[in-house]
């Protein structure tokens, strides 16, 4: 029966790159995804390329493939990715540029996968958001993105193109690993039994390091070996959905039935009905068993069928994000930080006009994690040496949260005594929000390019 081996590659924008490249060198992989977007990546790509319209792509989507290029090349393997986040076309421009620099002995073909940024649709049929219940229209910010999540359909035809590479918009997770299992086994759209056992076998792998025990890992009761060189998974994945997931030996971490278990519940609110663009999947019969060292079997995915609506991710502008941090060392150390953070919101009331209660006071060290849980506090004789004072709020303009860390970096000398190690930060703040669009008012298009040596 015909089998081939996917390979988790990366689970979110910012996460490691070696062992992607172990992975590529050696495992022997037929596909490697890069899963690069949360909910909130993608509209913040959006507001980059709002300010360049080069940019708008995962910032280490280049590094990435860099990283990977001559041994997938090598090896025959094929890049899939979403990394092309709010730009696809641009993301394949950079790579391309990246290769041609390369110089490396072979064309390689890149094909980029557009019509995920429903922006304009959405403008036009102005649907309810779920969280509201109102149309989009009737919110006061501006809608900064929309992208619906393209299934494993509009990655089939890319597919079908004979790439090296792939690079699409917000394409689902499980969607990236499902394309290559549709591509090589032929499988049909409507055979939702099938669809259901490659997206179980997607939503493991998509997160990467947290299936071989990366999230997983809490010192005593679950113990991790290698956690500093932690390897990414693989699956080995039949024509008839079966599957194996595993890691390299020679990789860090763990892959059991513990952490596959983990990793199934990850964001799942109904085992009975995950909802993707391509099924709804069935995980209520999911079993995991042993098959070998850092081996699993999974078995018992099913799926009904795929929704007539797609998911659409907005993004509306939201206000600024002020921060400022001061850290209080020594005697009465609390007390000073204390006192301090009373100062800054007295002045950001007085001086900047901005309300006592749109700011957030947080004395780290003292329990500012579980603020306002009974004994958050903690032993009231115990002597806190060290605390760090953290002031922040979201405001309605940039000069707001300017002010924020400002008037934290001021109390050097403004008091209270001995404050040190000042950092401020103010970023744009962009609210993620969902509505419903038919699928049929998403239409993909796909764009190949040869890149020469």
């Amino acid at each position: 029966m015909k089998q081939i081996r996917v390979g988790a590659g990366a689970g979110f924008a910012g996460d490691r790159i070696d062992p992607a490249v172990e992975l590529a060198q050696y495992g022997d992989l037929d596909y490697l995804i890069f899963e690069c977007l949360g909910e909130r990546t993608v509209a913040a790509g959006q507001v980059r390329r709002r300010e360049d319209p080069r940019a708008g792509y995962d910032p280490l989507l280049v590094a990435r493939i860099g990283a990977v290029i001559e041994h997938t090349l090598a090896t025959g393997t094929t890049i899939v990715t979403n990394g092309g986040s709010a730009n696809p076309l641009a993301a394949a421009d950079a790579v391309a540029e990246m290769l041609r620099e390369r110089g490396l002995d072979r064309p390689v073909r890149i094909a980029a996968v557009t019509g995920d940024d429903v922006a304009d649709t959405i403008r036009a049929i102005d649907p309810l958001v779920w969280e509201t219940q109102e149309p989009v229209s009737a919110h006061g910010t501006d809608l900064l993105s929309a992208n619906a999540y393209i299934g494993a359909d509009s990655l089939v035809a890319a597919l079908e193109q004979d790439p090296d590479i792939v690079i699409a918009g917000r394409a689902a997770d499980p969607s990236l690993y499902l394309a290559p299992m549709i591509h090589e086994f032929g499988w049909s759209s409507t055979d939702v039994e099938l669809l259901g056992k490659g997206t179980c076998v997607g939503h493991l792998l998509e997160c990467a390091g947290q299936l071989t025990g990366g999230y997983f890992f809490d010192p005593g009761p679950k113990d991790v070996p290698g956690l500093a060189r932690l390897g990414f998974p693989f699956a080995d994945v039949s024509a008839d959905g079966s599957a194996v997931v595993g890691k390299l030996e020679r990789s860090g971490g763990l892959l059991d039935v513990r952490t596959c278990r983990e990793q199934l519940l990850y964001e799942v609110h109904d085992p009975h009905g995950y909802i993707t663009p391509d099924v709804t999947a069935d995980f209520s019969r999911v079993e995991f068993t042993t098959v070998g060292p850092e081996r699993v079997r999974v078995t018992g995915a099913s799926g009904t069928q795929r929704p007539t609506d797609l998911k659409v991710s907005l993004g509306f502008q939201g206000g600024w994000t002020g921060e400022g941090q001061m850290s209080y060392a020594g005697p009465r150390a609390e007390e000073r930080a204390r006192l301090a953070g009373d100062v800054v919101v007295e002045r950001m009331h007085t001086v900047h006009g901005v309300p006592s209660d749109s700011l957030t006071v947080e004395l780290i060290g003292t329990g500012s994690a579980f603020r306002g849980a009974p004994g958050a506090r903690g032993s009231e004789d115990i002597t806190i040496p060290e605390i760090r004072l953290r002031v922040s709020g979201v405001l309605g303009t940039r000069a707001q949260a300017e002010a924020v860390r400002w008037e934290v970096e001021s109390l050097y000398t403004n008091g209270p005594a001995g404050g040190g190690g000042a950092r401020g930060t103010v970023t744009e703040v962009v609210a993620i929000r969902a509505a419903s669009l038919s699928r049929e008012a998403v239409e993909t298009t796909v764009h190949t390019r040869e890149v020469q040596p």
